[in-house]
């Protein structure tokens, strides 16, 4: 298992990328490794269940509409990971979580994330919040599954 975690509260642009950057648990076994700010490489050969938890708020000036996360895998969306949520005003703190099972062929990588993404789509007449507010403390954390 491995964990990452953001150290500080962070604003996160929509489209934008989780910054988790610290280790709060460590992979042991080299089949995870950090590639940037909020992006893993997992190694092949292996299932992984990726979570993500953070606490999340529309920042002053935004709107009140429904806010999204989603994990990615080499920069694709995985649709069944999205979830949403709609906090009841601005600087309000909501949890959210989501999960995906991950599986990475013998011989391949994958980079993963988790990002902010569009909570309006099925209401095309209401525009997103340009970026969201997140607590410290979100992580993502990535098991392996035998």
């Amino acid at each position: 298992m491995a964990e990452y975690i953001t150290a500080s509260d962070a604003n996160v642009a929509l489209n934008g990328t989780i910054p988790f950057g610290t280790v709060s648990i460590a992979c042991n076994t080299g089949n995870v490794i950090p590639l940037a700010v909020g992006v893993l490489n997992l190694k092949g050969n292996n299932r992984y269940n990726v979570k993500v938890k953070a606490n999340v708020q529309i920042p002053t000036g935004g709107a009140v509409t429904p806010v999204a996360i989603g994990i990615t895998v080499n920069g694709s969306i995985i649709p069944e990971s999205v979830a949403i949520i709609t906090p009841a005003a601005v600087e309000e703190y909501k949890f959210i979580n989501t999960d995906a099972v991950i599986t990475v062929p013998c011989g391949c990588c994958a980079s993963v994330s988790a990002i902010y993404v569009d909570g309006t789509e099925d209401d095309p007449a209401t525009t997103p919040t340009p970026s969201i507010g997140i607590r410290r403390n979100a992580s993502i954390t990535v098991t392996g599954i035998s």
